[in-house]
Formats: structure tokens, sequence, C-alpha cells
């Protein structure tokens, strides 16, 4: 891979024409316009403190294990427990962003061919989407990795435009917008609860889940030239450019606004913006454009989650791992990862079938894994002091503030996002993130306590160069 492909994969997971969009109507109802328009860049910007942090560790050890190979080298003591546990937070919160972006994009093509062909948007309805994306991006990545890497060159253009032409179109053809006093000062709650603060507060997720992924830069190191500077600015362009192309997304749409209560309440708010504002037929095409961008964004999330499996299973950390790190001789591939990224993915959604916060459930769980997983590494990095062994790109003498402000941040969200989002709290409204969690955190500290820290030791260097030449060699006789 190039540097832009590198900076292309982790742009395209975080997708703003994905994470934006698809929680706009959470965003509608916890918090408002006021909430949409605000928290985007106070969030942003404490995103790119923690990709900054992550970005200098990632220069001093650049390999496809990312985070848990970091969390083994970094520690002071205990580098097999530390490795341990962020590579099981990393997979749960890749699982749930794979889960929390392909369920979004099946909710979208629901609403379009709701439009089209009479297909309501019903939970069952978006469910099987949901089950058809998932294969559909499982197929591209085993049989299409050359396409893959093209479409992700293509999808950060597809994005820039996309944001250009839904924004534009917005801007230009609606008899009436919003005044800005509105857009930038307007709060709702629609939630319940009487605490404006706290609804705020949990209004933080809509940017907060789309400003995720961007470790795939890290992730795709060993598959990238100059890794050690490609892949430090794949993680922070990354938030750079999507920060900007998010904020400006979110602002046309929100002055776009025809009716409020209608659009907030409606299955998917963003489609219904879109056919208030520009009628059915440049409502469609602005559908098209956005569900075009939400299947690039998950099927490089799937990209990302198979590499992130096949590096923590090679080393032995997940049951049956000897299975899920094969490597696929023809497609050279490693398919058993991505098939279980995918059927993780596809059981986390199951709860959408009954549960009417469920969609927000994964968001969470996907914002919690991740960041906890990102934030380890730096936490172990601040202990190191001047013990680290910079990279080639790092931050100087800003990096101990920064780290420290990175780690303060992602234990404020951690403890937020798993607060209730709706009241009363109902077995419908029920936020079943902590559930996840624990289930998860349970069973890697079971499994660590009665087994795994007799064996595990931490990530193992794939090969020296002869040994991964023989390899190559190998699969190119096949």
């Amino acid at each position: 891979m190039s540097g832009f492909s590198n900076f292309a994969v982790s742009f395209t997971i975080i997708s703003v024409l994905s994470g934006c969009l698809t929680l706009y109507g959470f965003g509608m109802n916890t918090g408002g316009p006021a909430l949409i328009t605000w928290g985007w860049p106070a969030v942003g910007l404490m995103t790119l403190l923690v990709g900054l942090a992550m970005a200098e560790v990632c220069s001093s050890y650049p390999t496809a294990g990312g985070l848990y190979y970091w969390a083994a080298k970094l520690a002071p003591r205990n580098g097999a427990a530390w490795s341990w546990f962020t590579g099981w937070f990393n997979f749960l919160g890749q699982v749930a962003v794979t889960a929390g972006i392909d369920f979004g994009a099946a909710s979208f093509i629901n609403a379009l061919l709701d439009l089209q062909f009479g297909f309501s948007v019903t939970p069952g309805n978006t469910f099987l989407l949901f089950g058809i994306v998932l294969v559909i991006h499982g197929l591209l990545n085993t049989f299409g990795v050359k396409l893959v890497a093209l479409l992700n060159d293509i999808s950060v253009w597809w994005h820039i435009v996309g944001v250009v032409v839904i924004v534009g179109a917005l801007a230009i053809f609606p008899g009436q917008h919003q005044s800005a006093g509105y857009v930038f000062g307007e709060f709702v709650n629609n939630t319940g609860w009487t605490s404006g603060f706290y609804v705020g507060m949990l209004g933080l997720l809509l940017a907060q889940y789309t400003f995720t992924g961007y470790d795939a830069s890290a992730h795709m190191t060993e598959e990238t030239h100059d890794a050690a500077r490609s892949g430090p600015r794949g993680i922070v362009m990354s938030i750079v450019v999507s920060l900007i192309a998010g904020w400006v997304l979110l602002i046309g749409i929100t002055f776009a606004i025809q009716d409020y209560a209608a659009e907030a309440g409606a299955a998917v708010p963003p489609a219904q913006i879109f056919i208030d504002a520009l009628g059915n037929t440049g409502g469609k095409l602005l559908l098209l454009v956005a569900i075009g961008a939400q299947l690039f964004c998950g099927m490089s999330s799937v990209t990302a989650n198979s590499r992130m499996i096949y590096a923590f299973s090679r080393d032995g950390a997940l049951p049956g791992s000897a299975f899920w790190h094969k490597i696929n001789k023809r497609t050279r591939t490693p398919t058993n990862a991505i098939w279980l990224a995918a059927g993780g993915a596809f059981i986390l959604g199951l709860p959408s079938l009954w549960n009417t916060t469920a969609y927000g459930a994964v968001t969470s769980i996907a914002v919690i894994g991740l960041y906890i997983a990102y934030v380890l590494p730096t936490f172990l990095r601040l202990l190191q002091g001047e013990n680290f062994q910079r990279g080639p790109w790092h931050l100087g003498k800003w990096s101990r503030p920064v780290g420290i402000v990175a780690v303060i941040w992602v234990l404020f969200i951690s403890v937020l996002f798993m607060l209730p989002t709706k009241s009363p709290v109902t077995s419908e409204t029920f936020n079943y993130t902590p559930v996840a969690v624990l289930v998860v955190l349970g069973f890697a500290g079971i499994w660590w306590l009665v087994s795994a820290r007799r064996w595990f030791t931490g990530p193992k260097v794939q090969g020296t160069p002869e040994e991964l030449a023989e390899i190559e060699r190998d699969l190119d006789s096949v």
C-alpha cells in the first residue's frame, strides 16, 4: 500500500457519510441542532489528541497487531496481561463498529427500497438487509483484495465529493432553510430525561462514534511502504480531514431541516430530510450517495477487523486460533478471520429485532471497546517516561500533556456511553452496552486467570525476513 492508501482505509472507516448520517436521528432527539453542531468540533479535537498519542506509538511499532502489540512492548511488567486485555477490547470494538456501519447502511438501503419499491422499513427487513450487506463485504474481502484496495482509494474521493454534493444540493434547492440561530443554538430533548446537561453529554455519541476506526492505519502498516511514517500520518490526517468534512456535512443537513418533529420521528431521519428538502427524486439521489459511502466504509471495516483478528489469533489469543489465522493460499487473505468479523457483527445486531435502542448500544460498544484499546498503549507509554523509544514520527515535548488529556477523555466517555439513553428504562429501551462489555471482559478475564496466563506470552514475531520470503515463495507457487 502507498501512504495514501493507508490514509484512505482509516478515512473510509471513519466515514462521515456513515457515522454522521446513521446517528443523525439520535442527535436530533438527544440535544438537537446545538449539540449536533457544537458537539462535533469539540469531540473532534479531543479525538485528535487521542489520535496524536496513538500515532506516536504507531511510529515506534508499525505492525498488524497494532494496539495489543504496543501494549506488550510498553508495559513495564506483566506485558502479556496488558496485551491480552488490550487485544480483547480492540476485538470487541472492531466487531461492534463493523456491525454499526453495516446496520446503518442497511437502514438507509431499506429507506431507499421503501421509497422506490414499497419494501417497508421494519426491524425484520432492515436486519435481513444487514445480513446481505455483511455477506457481500465478506465475499469482497475474501476474493477481491486488489479490488478492495482500489475501492478504498476511490472511497476517499466519493466521500469528499459526496459531502460537497449533499451540502450543495441542500444549500441551493430547498425553498426555505433554518436560521443560523436555530442551527447553532436550538436544544432539543426527546429522551424522557429532565437534565439538559445529561442529555447533552449523551448526544456526544453522534460525533464520538463517527470518529472510530482510524486504528486501521496501524493494522495495515505491515502492508504499507515507509510504515513508521505513513501509518502515523494516516491516523492523524484521517481525523483532521474527517473533522472538517463532517462539520460541513452536519451544518448543511441541519440548515435544510423542514419539519423537525416529523423528521426526528422518522425511521431514517436524514432520508426524510432529503425528501422534504428536495422531493422524491432528489432525495433518492442523495440517499444513493450516502449508501455508496456507507458500503465503502463497511468493506474497509471488515478489512481492518479481519487483520486484527488474524494477528491476535496468530498469537493464540482467540478460541480456535489455529483456525482463525489461516491464510487462504489461493486468495492470499485471512479468509476465516474475515468471516469471524462478519459473523460477530451479525450476532451483535440481533437485539435490533426487539430493542428500540439497540443501534445506539452497538455504537456505544464500538466506542468503548475501541477507545479503551486505543488509550491503554498511550497510558503505558506515559509510564515509560523518557525510556520510550521514539520512532521517526513523534510529538516531542507535547507527548506527555497530549497523552494525559487523551487518557482522561477516554475514561470519561467509557463511563458516559454505558448510561441509559432513554427514560423510563424498560426492556425495549435498555442500553445493553454494559452487558456486552462485561460479557466479553468477563470471558477474557476468566480465561486469562484459568488458563491463558500460563501460556500466552504476548505477540509473537511473524518471522525473519528469510522465513517471510519462504512463505511468499510458497504462496507464489500455488
